[in-house]
């Protein structure tokens, strides 16, 4: 580990500086994005992703997201086809995770593809992320900064809680504003397309661009990042679709089904994106041994929701 200490506050120029002198050294830093905070190690080398799976628990056979900083620097990691390029271009910067076949020649660590001749990349559009990569010059692999398998992390305090000393540097860059992970679309040959992962792009919004989806043809192999049957866990027993809740449960509520807290009293779904994680956390450290949550409508960015609510109660 490197002895770089948590920087708290605004994530600033001599901060982000900082950082990128520790990305550059092999080193690790997390980092908010505008959906979760990623662990974040240069792309380009065996040891610093190895740094990534070492500090997360993470099994190797789970690949990982790369960020870069815009479509011409992902053009040079993988190959891009008209429909690739038109979901780059309407979504990027943003919360679009595109597993694409990846460059013989990326030079990226075999590692960050878990052994797949494919490459997700994403180009984020929070500031703090983006300077980091203009900074250090380099692509960015980033999982979420957390322990693997568990909660993720939506501020700094999430980060430390969870990772503590693990982490080389923590860059302060307040609340996630999505609050959940990016939606990943795996572009199929011949410009077919499914979602991997669900997330703030629903599939309407690729579908209006491409057409119909298709149905995964992986069978069964983990392809990115959130496809792990058991995933985002608070390490309690966890009952979905809650009505009401006994006197052993922490209650999640939603809309009009009270709670200890709520994901949204006004029903919102993208606010109760972005609270999810953190409403998990608190019931994570609550004294009662159980959770229930109340009903999330199954649409929209629901889906999502509703797909980190399954795997968390897996």
């Amino acid at each position: 580990m490197l002895p770089c200490p948590l920087v708290q506050g605004v994530a600033d120029h001599a901060a982000i500086t900082r950082a990128a002198a520790v990305i550059r050294a092999g080193g690790t830093v997390a980092v908010p994005t505008e959906t979760v905070y990623g662990l974040a190690a240069r792309a380009d080398s065996d040891q610093a992703v190895a740094a990534i799976y070492r500090a997360k628990g993470r099994p190797d056979f789970n690949p990982l997201i790369v960020h870069v900083g815009d479509l011409a620097q992902a053009e040079t990691l993988a190959r891009f086809d008209h429909a690739a390029r038109a979901l780059a271009t309407a979504f990027w910067p943003g919360p679009l995770t595109l597993v694409l076949p990846r460059h013989d020649a990326a030079g990226l660590s075999a590692a960050v593809s878990a052994g797949l001749p494919t490459l997700a990349l994403r180009v984020p559009a929070h500031p703090v992320i983006r300077a980091l990569i203009a900074e250090a010059r380099l692509p960015l692999a980033a999982p979420s900064a957390n322990r693997s398998g568990s909660v993720s992390p939506t501020s700094a305090a999430h980060v430390a809680a969870s990772l503590g000393d693990r982490v080389d540097l923590i860059l302060d860059g307040g609340d996630c504003k999505r609050g959940i992970e990016s939606t990943i679309v795996a572009i199929r040959p011949g410009g077919g397309w499914s979602v991997l992962r669900p997330g703030p792009i629903a599939p309407a919004d690729i579908a209006a661009l491409l057409g119909p989806a298709q149905a995964s043809l992986a069978g069964g192999v983990i392809e990115a990042p959130g496809q792990l049957a058991s995933h985002y866990a608070p390490g309690k027993p966890v009952r979905l679709n809650a009505a009401t809740h006994s006197h052993d449960e922490f209650m999640i509520g939603f809309g009009p089904v009270a709670g200890a807290i709520t994901l949204s009293a006004a029903g919102d779904c993208a606010e109760a994106a972005a609270r999810l994680y953190a409403c998990l956390h608190t019931a994570a450290a609550a004294p009662l041994p159980r959770i229930a949550i109340a009903p999330v409508p199954d649409h929209g960015i629901g889906e999502a929701i509703n797909d980190r609510l399954r795997r968390a109660a897996a």
